[in-house]
Formats: structure tokens, C-alpha cells, sequence
């Protein structure tokens, strides 16, 4: 750690947790061990749950805040009560603040801070929400030009909300840093996510498994993982799948569960296997080495943990020139090609399926072992935080010389 703080407290405030797993409770989790494992400083989560709540156990803080499920998800919520949230902000009072929705919950730590200065604010950039949940499914509605102004507006709002913060941090370059630099934010840091690589590998190929599928050594077999949505476009790889010449025998999995997996099944192609959701690390992995071809249509992935799990078990990707993506695959990992293009896609498979694919399973998980939990967490400590610290003195002494000049 290049800079050593004493002790303090760090908050978590997010309304992106779940009980059974995720993205951002991952993270957290891992921030947790961190901080009580390797330095003095203490750590607060005001998270979403089914009652108030307060769970405090030594340099533990767990604040959980009644809130409703939010429609269509079963294991997410809405933490829209603000003055809950300010409650436990003034009652603990934390150094530090890092927010990872955009919702109204920064709002609250601003708010907040407000009423002490001293507090540094952090944003993470978890979800490229304006191209997510407003852009794309907008221009299914109301059409692509005025689904582009809607965008426009949440980026600007983006801008007007982020700038108010110390420091800002992304997953990915293109997967939000450079997006958040355009938009007049001067401190932003890319911090990507670790990830245990030590969990997969190219060892856990199970033939049996394949078998099972009736697949012999020659046939390929393509793999996605993640939730069955919209959002994620398992849809343009079950298409992309089936433009695939059928003397190829090949065969698709998709582990994950969601609102397409009805349609999907509706399709009655054998060939297509959905398993749901598969809890086990250890299952994960061997279904993923299992695999020849990982292939994800997601075209706004800020960091892609599917991703470095797929080339840890030695996979190449096929994916879509946009987002992380673009971060994660090479030429020499893997291939990527338009957004919802279903036949570059599946010409992007047949490719690396003629390629070297023992080359390239080797650059994959070269390329994914470099992500580690320690070296976010490095990241985090050593530069990120400190620097907001140090901009939030530097802010306060400006502040304290405006107010002597005024007297």
C-alpha cells in the first residue's frame, strides 16, 4: 500500500444487493475482508432489505433499510427511503462515502455531506445506465432519434451528478471511463473488479459432462452465462447458434435463468441446453472448461466477469465491439463484431473455430490472470481513496480562505 491512512470509517451505499449474488455484493464482500483482514479502518454497508435493521460486529457495520422488491426482480430492491439512509449516515457518520448507483441515494451522501464537509465522496460507475435502461429499450418504443435524446439527457445528468463527487472510478476504460471523461468529469480512475481466477481453468474439462450432451471430442460446444434478459442479448447468441451449419454438430448451453428463457425453450431446438442458474463456483467452472467458445451478445458490460471467468478457463470469446468488451477481447483471445448481429456473429464463431484455439485458450487466460481482488483493492487504497481525501482537504482549505478573506 503506497500510502498508509489511519483508521476510518468507509461507507458502501447501494441499492445493487443481493442475497444471492451479483456483481456489486461480490465486491463488497471482498472490500469487507479487505479492510478488517488487512487494515485498521472499519466498514459500513447501508444496503436494501426486508426490515430496519442494524447489525454492528466490532469493525463490521451492516445498516439495512426496509424496501420494496423492484417489479420483475425477485432478488433486488428499491432503497428509495432517503431519510432512512441520512439517518444512518448521521448516526455513524462515516469518512468516506462510495455510492455505486445513480439513482437517489447519492443524493442522500450529498446531502449529507452538506452537513459535514470533511466527508469524501466517491462514485462507482457499476452500470452504464443511460445506454441500458433509457437509450436502447427507449428506441424500441418511441424510435432511435428520440431514444438518442433521452440518453443524451441521462449522460448530462450524469455529468451534473458525478462532478460533485471527489473521485470517480469505472470498471473498464470503454466500458465508462472514457464515457465519464467526456462528460467534463476531470477525476475519474479505472479500477476493475477481481476476479478468482483460481477457481477455473482449462483442468476442469470434464468429458463426462459432454457426454452427457452427446457431444463427441469434435463437436464444439458454445457456452453463455448470465441472466436471460434483454439486457444481456442471450437471444442474438441463441440466433448467431443457429445459423451455425448443422453438420457442425455443435451445441449451445445457457446457464442463467430470466424472462427469455420461455421464448428460447419455445424455439424447440434440442441442440440448446438451459441448465438455469447454477450456483456452485465449482459446477460454474466445469461446465465453463467444458466448453470450447464462450459467446455473449451483452453490448454494455462496464467490466465482463463472465468474461475473465470464460478466458480463465481457457476460452476464447466471441463477443461485441462495444463496452468492456472492447478492453477484454483481442485477436488473440477471441473475435468481436457488431451489436445484435446475429449472422457476424455466427461468422465470428465459424472463424475461431478454424483458428488456433489452443493459442488463443493460452493469451485468454494469460489476459484474465491479471485480475486479482488484491490489486483492486491496491488500487482503491493507495489511489483512488487517498486522492479524494487529499482533493476534500484541499477543498476545505479553499473554503476556510474564501471565509477569512470574507471576514
Amino acid at each position: 500500500m503506497a500510502r498508509q491512512l489511519g483508521p476510518r470509517l468507509f461507507c458502501d451505499l447501494t441499492q445493487s444487493w443481493s442475497d444471492v449474488g451479483g456483481g456489486v455484493r461480490t465486491y463488497l464482500l471482498h472490500k469487507r475482508r479487505h479492510i478488517l483482514e488487512q487494515t485498521p479502518h472499519s466498514h459500513l454497508m447501508i444496503i436494501p432489505g426486508t426490515r430496519d435493521e442494524v447489525i454492528e460486529e466490532k469493525r463490521a457495520i451492516t445498516v439495512t433499510v426496509a424496501s420494496r422488491h423492484v417489479p420483475g426482480s425477485p432478488h433486488y430492491r428499491l432503497m428509495l427511503r432517503n431519510g432512512a439512509v441520512r439517518s444512518a449516515l448521521e448516526r455513524f457518520q462515516p469518512d468516506l462515502i462510495e455510492c455505486q448507483d445513480a439513482y437517489n441515494l447519492p443524493w442522500a451522501a450529498i446531502a449529507h455531506r452538506k452537513r459535514h464537509p470533511d466527508a469524501a465522496l466517491i462514485a462507482a460507475y457499476m452500470t452504464d445506465f443511460p445506454t441500458v435502461y433509457v437509450e436502447r429499450p427507449f428506441s424500441k418504443v418511441i424510435g432511435s432519434a428520440a431514444a438518442s435524446i433521452c440518453g443524451r439527457i441521462c449522460y448530462s445528468y450524469c455529468g451534473a451528478l458525478y462532478r460533485r463527487f471527489d473521485a470517480t472510478f469505472a470498471l473498464s476504460e470503454n466500458g465508462g471511463a472514457a464515457k465519464l471523461r467526456s462528460l467534463g468529469i476531470d477525476n475519474v480512475d479505472v479500477v476493475p473488479l477481481g476476479v478468482e481466477v483460481g477457481e477455473f481453468g482449462p483442468w476442469r474439462r470434464d468429458p463426462s459432462l459432454r457426454c452427457q450432451l452427446g457431444l463427441r471430442d469434435e463437436q464444439p460446444l458454445l457456452i453463455y452465462v448470465g441472466r436471460l434478459d434483454g439486457e444481456k442479448k442471450p437471444d442474438v447468441v441463441v440466433e448467431a447458434f443457429r445459423r451455425l451449419p448443422e453438420g457442425l454438430g455443435a451445441r449451445l448451453v445457457l446457464l442463467g435463468e430470466g424472462p427469455l428463457r420461455a421464448d428460447i425453450a419455445a424455439l424447440g431446438d434440442e441442440r440448446i441446453v438451459m441448465p438455469g442458474y447454477v450456483k456452485s463456483r465449482g459446477e460454474l467452472a466445469r461446465w465453463l472448461a467444458s466448453a470450447d467458445i464462450y459467446a455473449s451478445g451483452m453490448a454494455d458490460e462496464t467490466f465482463g466477469v463472465s468474461i475473465i471467468e470464460a478466458q480463465a478457463s481457457g476460452l476464447p470469446v466471441v463477443g461485441v465491439a462495444a463496452g468492456a468488451m472492447i478492453d477484454r477481447v483481442s485477436r488473440q483471445t477471441g473475435r468481436l463484431g457488431p451489436v445484435d448481429d446475429a449472422e457476424a456473429m455466427a461468422a465470428n464463431i465459424m472463424a475461431v473455430l478454424c483458428s488456433d484455439r489452443m493459442a488463443m485458450a493460452a493469451a485468454a487466460r494469460a489476459h484474465a490472470l491479471q485480475f486479482s481482488w488484491d490489486s483492486s483493492m491496491e488500487a482503491l487504497f493507495a489511489r483512488v481513496y487517498p486522492s479524494a481525501f487529499e482533493r476534500r482537504r484541499q477543498g476545505q482549505v479553499v473554503l476556510s480562505g474564501s471565509a477569512a478573506l470574507a471576514a
